[in-house]
Order: structure tokens, then C-alpha cells, then sequence
């Protein structure tokens, strides 16, 4: 795959109040807790260009296993203050542990698009076999795209105390997640090769389609090589 593996955890949410604090927490905090469990490959976060909620966040992952494993487990079961703090103004979540079952390209762009949608009875195997073998390969012979991949849900983890306290999350849908170098040869892609009457002609239905920009990324060798930075004091999140 031409992702970091074969597995991947996404959301899609928005945040009730000041978005600069909860980048802080998921930059300063949380990116570096979660690629501290074990699996977690590369944590990234994009910003809403043209879709709503403003959030997408994907976490690359050794294995959709990874959503049921201890480590992980216990670390949504025990969130820190601040945490506890930021999770309550978490709005409309959709998340899910995926796998990657079709890829193309290689690379991460910073332009990024995502379609989220359901087959429709009966429609599973044309539409991914079709994504597969036809539009995702299609788009990455076109100038400015990094790569394209096909994302499948996987049944939901258990509820934990990090999702009680911001309510139960949506599931996943199945979920289109292409990047590029060049935002606009992204969206023309998109419109070739994934337009919404082809996608809905293969059986895609409920499609929402979303363009991101990425706003910060890290992977777990950073990391390991990087000390767990100290709490941030109200005082000290404040925007001069």
C-alpha cells in the first residue's frame, strides 16, 4: 500500500468555541499519545478548504486491531485534564478504524480530498472492484496527484471514557481519501475520474465530498525520539 500500511483510523468532526486551543492540545498533547501506543504509525491533521466539519484527522495504523488492543484502550480510559477539557466541545464525530483496500500513487500532498459514501445494496463488489482497478489508477497519471485510496470500515471499538465524554461517536462510511501537490489538478481529477454520477452510477450512495488542507502532521519515530512535552498552562496556550 502507499499509505504507511494497509490500516487507518479517520475522523471528521467539528470543535464548539476556541479552535486555536484545541489545536495546541492536538498538537502539543495529543499527536504525541497517540503515536506513543503501540501501532500508531503517523498521526495528520487537515482543515476543512471547502467541506464540513472543518476537522479530518487520519491516523495511519499497523492493523485495524489496533482499535481493540489494551494500550490503546487504556489510554482513552484514562484522559489527562486537559483532555477531559477539550473533548465535551467535540461536535458531530464520525470515526472509524478502516482498512486501506485499494491504493495508487505514493506520497502525501498537502491538498486533500475526501468522499465519504455507502454502496447500495448488492453493489459492494462493481464499486470497489471498479475504484480499484479503474478510477484510482486513473487519477495518479494526471500531473499534481500524490496518491488516491479506498478505505473500508471496520465494525466500531468499544465505547471508552474519552468518547463518553463527548457523546457516542457516527460510524464510518466507506471513504475515498485522495491528496495532491496542486490543489486545483486535484479537484479536476476528482471531476474526471470520481464524479458523482459515475460514483452513484457504481452504486455510491449519500456521498459527501470535502476538500482539506494539511495543517500538521507526525509520525511515531519522531516521537520516540521526542519527550513527552510538559502540560501547557491556560496562561500558556493564550494567543499574545
Amino acid at each position: 500500500m502507499a499509505l504507511r500500511s494497509d490500516a487507518a483510523m479517520v475522523l471528521f468532526y467539528d470543535i464548539d468555541g476556541d479552535t486555536a486551543d484545541h489545536d495546541d492540545w492536538h498538537s502539543h498533547e495529543h499527536f504525541h499519545e497517540r503515536l506513543s501506543v503501540p501501532g500508531f504509525l503517523r498521526a495528520t491533521r487537515w482543515i476543512a478548504t471547502a467541506a464540513e466539519p472543518r476537522y479530518m484527522v487520519t491516523y495511519e495504523v499497523s492493523d485495524t486491531a489496533i482499535g481493540t488492543s489494551q494500550p490503546y484502550l487504556d489510554r482513552l480510559n484514562d484522559p489527562t485534564a486537559w483532555t477531559g477539557a477539550i473533548m465535551p466541545r467535540f461536535r458531530g464525530m464520525t470515526r472509524g478504524f478502516c482498512h486501506v483496500t485499494a491504493s495508487a500513487g505514493f506520497g502525501l500532498g498537502a491538498a486533500a480530498v475526501a468522499l465519504r459514501f455507502q454502496p447500495s445494496a448488492g453493489s459492494a463488489a462493481e464499486l470497489s472492484g471498479w475504484l480499484a482497478d479503474v478510477a484510482l489508477p486513473a487519477m495518479v497519471e494526471l500531473r499534481g496527484i500524490a496518491g488516491a485510496h479506498l478505505l473500508q470500515p471496520v465494525p466500531p471499538p468499544p465505547m471508552t471514557r474519552e468518547q463518553a465524554l463527548r457523546g457516542a461517536d457516527r460510524p464510518m462510511p466507506w471513504l475515498i481519501f485522495a491528496t495532491g501537490y496542486d490543489a486545483a489538478a486535484l479537484d479536476a481529477a476528482v471531476a474526471a475520474d470520481l464524479a458523482p454520477e459515475a460514483l452513484a452510477a457504481k452504486g455510491a450512495e449519500e456521498l459527501i465530498h470535502g476538500r482539506y488542507a494539511l495543517h500538521y502532521t507526525a509520525d511515531a519515530d519522531e516521537v520516540a525520539r521526542t519527550p513527552k512535552p510538559p502540560v501547557l498552562s491556560p496562561e500558556g496556550r493564550k494567543r499574545p
